[in-house]
Parts: structure tokens; sequence; C-alpha cells
């Protein structure tokens, strides 16, 4: 069509030149990203069959990108079998598995009561609406399993890890109980990362992660993941083309590249944060430090036994002494290397004060009993030197 082009009206040339030029015969090493709204065919029957599953192909970004398609069978990889969806964020991906796991009115969903404080927000403000009903419960006690299961709940959502008290579920004694009852599982495995624990071989149905974190681990993108066993898949890829919570094919792009350094990464930060973690508990300023790698955690076994590598994750948790409110204030302003931000799982060792973030919206009697006071605060170990972030923090603690 070029050299017809050549003839056209400037705004035509300005629409069409260098575009649909046929790929020659060559394979790029690294995923493009396809930044295209809609796909071409030479033949509109090509587009039926498409629509109709009889062949496959791309026609509409909302429905399929090739470079989603990249991402989303690369994580399907990792988390060792299934199928994958890409989302805008974390939340979308959530709610994309409630609504495939058959969430109605009537409804009930039981999660456990340390969840991360927006998607407990996400549940009662939102899900609530629907006329379905939402229950939080202790899943670290036997009273609060017993509970799960007297409540007849549809869908049990759980963490691989809870934020912030890095707790670790029962999940083959969960997981095996709720499909005796019908009940379906989604577990957000964001803060364990394939790397360490992969829900979907302990026969959970739907995980999840904020794609935002660990899996693109440079801070530059938003997005979400879903992975779910095959028997599923047509739920979700039906909501999720009506629904169109969509991840762009630039930030698929990212978190593909991220994902190429993820076990380098996370081997990195679990191996300074289990460190980190050992020297803090020694620390006269150091009231407590929850971590699933040390002996004092509660759910240290469980860690050893499920989780790969003798890893622990890169998050630690730490109450540090006598503090008020404005001693965490100065703690953290005199950081240097932990940098204050509203996430985790980046290159960039972050420090995040939940009382005024991840669990803000919850009320501070609320906070108090999941174990979240005003001493507390995470820390999301990057891949810097360990001595380095050692040093930091001590600086730190010895302004208080």
């Amino acid at each position: 069509m070029a050299g017809d082009l050549d003839e056209k009206d400037l705004s035509t040339r300005a629409v069409h030149a260098g575009e649909r030029v046929k790929a020659g015969d060559f394979l790029p090493m690294s995923t493009p990203i396809y930044s295209s709204a809609t796909f071409l065919y030479d033949h509109l029957a090509d587009i039926d069959a498409i629509a109709t599953g009889e062949r496959s192909g791309f026609t509409y970004t909302r429905h399929d990108n090739p470079t989603n398609a990249a991402l989303e069978q690369a994580v399907a990889s990792l988390e060792g079998g299934g199928v994958a969806f890409s989302y805008a964020s974390g939340m979308s991906a959530i709610l994309m598995s409630l609504m495939a796991a058959g969430i109605e009115k009537g409804a009930t969903i039981v999660a456990s009561q340390d969840l991360y404080g927006v998607t407990v927000k996400f549940l009662t403000d939102v899900v609530e609406r629907w006329g379905v009903r939402v229950e939080f419960t202790d899943v670290f006690s036997r009273e609060g399993i017993e509970r799960i299961w007297a409540l007849n709940p549809k869908v049990l959502l759980l963490e691989s890890m809870t934020n912030p008290l890095l707790r670790i579920p029962d999940f083959p004694a969960l997981i095996a109980d709720a499909h005796t009852r019908q009940c379906r599982v989604i577990v957000d495995n964001t803060f364990a990362t394939p790397v360490l624990l992969r829900p979907l071989e302990l026969e959970a149905d739907f995980v999840v992660h904020s794609a935002t974190k660990y899996l693109g681990g440079h801070g530059d993108l938003t997005g979400g993941i879903l992975v779910t066993r095959q028997e599923f898949s047509e739920e979700v890829r039906h909501f999720s083309r009506l629904v169109g919570a969509i991840l762009g094919p630039f930030e698929a792009w990212l978190v593909l590249r991220g994902l190429k350094t993820l076990p380098l990464r996370f081997a990195h930060q679990c191996q300074s944060a289990q460190k980190l973690a050992e020297w803090l508990s020694r620390h006269p300023r150091i009231e407590r430090v929850y971590y699933p790698g040390l002996a004092t955690h509660p759910d240290v076994k469980r860690c050893r036994e499920l989780f790969s590598g003798g890893m622990a994750g890169g998050v630690v948790t730490i109450l540090i002494r006598d503090a008020q409110r404005a001693d965490i204030f100065r703690f953290a302003d005199s950081l240097k290397l932990f940098l204050k931000a509203t996430s985790l799982g980046d290159v960039q060792s972050l420090i995040l004060y939940p009382a005024i973030s991840s669990h803000r919206d919850l009320a501070p009697k609320h906070r108090e009993r999941l174990g979240i006071t005003d001493n507390l605060v995470r820390l999301s170990v990057g891949i810097e030197g360990v001595s380095d972030l050692q040093a930091d923090l001590a600086n730190a603690l010895s302004e208080l």
C-alpha cells in the first residue's frame, strides 16, 4: 500500500503511513509492546472464527492482547499451571476472582480477619452492597476455623502471609476442608510470590497478585494478576471482557520484564530480611519483630514446611519500644535508604506505617484488636547491601 499512499492527502498519510507493515523472517528476543486497541485481518471471516473460538488470534485489547498474553503465560508457568489473566490492579484481580467463584446475592464470604485493609473495605463497602454476607474470622484459632464452616461460606479468602503481621495460614487443611463443603478458596499470594508458595499446587481455586509489588518489582507500574484452574477459566474470561478492568500492554510488558529477575531479586530480599530480622530482634529499642523465619514467630514451623528454599519473605514488621506516633514519624524521617512509600516488593527498601496507610480506614480499636498498634512499622527489604540497610536502621533508631 506504500506506493499508493504516497499519492494520498497529507491527512490520510498521517493516519496510515508506517502502519500494518508485515513482519519479516525474524523473531524478537523480547516481546514487543502491542499498543493497539484492535487487530486487523485480511478477511472478515478470520475475525468471526476468532470470536467463535475456531482459531486463535487477537481482535480487541479489552479481550486479549499479545503482550498481555505473554505475561499471562509466564505467570501461569511460575504458579505451576492453570490459566492467568492480567488486570489494572490487584483489587481488580480480587473482584474477578469473586465473580468467577460464583458470589451472588445471599452467598457468604468468609475472610481472614488479618486481610489487607483495603481488601477489608472493598468487601464491606462494595461486595456487601450486592447482598453478599461478609464475615471475618481468626483463621489461626480452632474456634475461628470452626466458625468458618458453621457459616457455610461460598468463598474463603486468605493471604499467603497476612499484612502486616506475616501470619501463614494452614493452607493444606483449610483448602481440603473447603472443598469437602463446595467452598471456593482464593489466596492472595502477593507477599510470598510463586518463588515461595504456589497455592494452585495445594488445590486452591484462585490465586491473585498485586503485580505492582514483587512481580513488577521496580515501583513503576500498577497491575494485578489472577491465576485459576482450567475449569474456572471461561468464567473468568467472560467476566473480564464484560468488566474491562484490563492491564495496559505497556504495563504488561513492564511486569513481564520484572518477572525475569524475580527469583534472583526475591532470594536476595529474603536473605537480607532474615539477617535484618535477627539483628532487630536483639536491638534494645525494638519490642518485637514479626518475621516467619524467626524461631519466635508463631508460624515458623509452617513457614519451613510450606515455603520453598528455606526462605521466609522480604517483609519485616517491628514494634518500636515505647514509641508514639510522633516517634514513628521521626524514625521514618531519619531513614535514608528505606523510602517512605505505601507499597512493598520494590528493588528499593521501603517503610510503611500501617496506622496511617494500609489500615488507615479501620477504626483504631479494630486495628488494635488485630495487633496493629501505633508503634508498629512494616519494612519491605530491597536489594541494597544488607550492611547499609542495617546501618540506616541503626542510625534512625538512635534518633529516638
